[in-house]
């Protein structure tokens, strides 16, 4: 069932569209995220969500209630949606139960401090209700502000880059505990970030968006591994593409070789043609005839990413485990191993 539909908004500040007919529907008990580089309008679109910004066209329903048009605004306390902003926004001078209580001010006394304790409990402070903000390290401070923000059990719950601030180790762990809480608590949710670790570790549903237009909304593993355009291709996930012609309805070719897939490819046979190559699309084999160079790398641990350079200068990525420590300079054999053929025309 449907807890928000939004429907052909366009939002305008003076002649400039920042958002431009953006439509997508969310799900009760659904974490969505809107995923784009600064300035493609994510952000004004969750506070037009919010109530805080006033559409120049299009509608947003809320549990089929019309809550935004050019037309009417429901006020923002009316809406019944929470919101975790970028900086947290928590008052310095109340403790942490008293920042966790400030929106639940309508209960007596006693349902507040019991709820204050559940919502603590939930995001891991039970213990520290009485201390104050500048005791908590960053990402206390976020459990505070998530834990308020959940308090008055709204039926919506915004997150503005909430773990920007915080370190890129922290910030994944938290992204995996947050959506566990929103989970376990049924709160349908939508995050807005540029990270995409951010997104893929919370987000059912994710809208990658640019110039205040959703490019395509899916699943993180449909945007990985089947993306609409070019664009979607390049900014989700790390890869290159490589010139390529189509030799048969269903079947490419290129410097590694050729592929076929179930599906034909939308394009005149002999076509150029551009394939997308993921890192984990490139293993290393020492036996394999086909080589490439090794230009650069970067460690991460268990992995390395290398650059390779193919005997036609064409570079692609390539994820390696670390124990194969090759040298820069180095040639390596190679081979392909895809489960998903992207392709484009060029």
């Amino acid at each position: 069932m449907a807890l928000l539909r939004v429907d052909q908004v366009r939002i305008a500040f003076g002649e400039r569209h920042v958002v431009a007919g953006l439509s997508f529907v969310l799900n009760v008990g659904e974490i969505a995220c809107l995923l784009g580089a600064s300035g493609c309008g994510k952000t004004t679109m969750l506070r037009a969500i919010a109530g805080f910004e006033s559409l120049r066209d299009g509608e947003i329903y809320l549990d089929d209630q019309l809550v935004s048009s050019p037309a009417s605004l429901v006020a923002p306390q009316m809406r019944g949606v929470g919101m975790v902003f970028q900086d947290y926004a928590l008052f310095p001078h109340l403790t942490v139960a008293g920042n966790v209580a400030f929106g639940i001010q309508h209960m007596s006394k006693s349902e507040q401090a019991a709820r204050v304790a559940q919502m603590l409990e939930l995001v891991g402070l039970a213990d520290l209700g009485a201390r104050y903000m500048h005791e908590l390290s960053g990402g206390q401070q976020q459990r505070v502000a998530l834990a308020r923000a959940l308090a008055p059990q709204p039926r919506l719950l915004l997150l503005d880059e909430p773990f920007s601030n915080l370190d890129v180790e922290l910030r994944e762990r938290l992204g995996q505990e947050v959506r566990a809480i929103l989970k376990a608590t049924g709160t349908t949710a939508i995050l807005v970030t540029h990270d995409q670790r951010e997104a893929f570790a919370m987000a059912d549903q994710i809208g990658v968006m640019a110039d205040g237009k959703i490019c395509q909304w899916g699943t993180p593993y449909d945007l990985y591994h089947e993306p609409a355009d070019r664009f979607v291709a390049n900014f989700i996930g790390e890869g290159v593409l490589l010139p390529a012609k189509l030799t048969a309805p269903q079947c490419i070719e290129f410097e590694l070789g050729q592929i076929c897939r179930t599906t034909p490819v939308e394009c005149c046979l002999g076509c150029d043609m551009e394939v997308l190559i993921r890192p984990d699309d490139i293993q290393h084999n020492d036996r394999s005839s086909l080589q490439a160079k090794v230009m650069a790398k970067a460690f991460r641990g268990a992995q390395f990413l290398y650059t390779l350079a193919l005997p036609s200068g064409q570079t692609l990525l390539s994820l390696v485990p670390s124990h194969h420590n090759h040298a820069i300079g180095e040639d390596i054999g190679i081979e392909l191993e895809m489960d998903h053929l992207i392709v484009f025309k060029k």
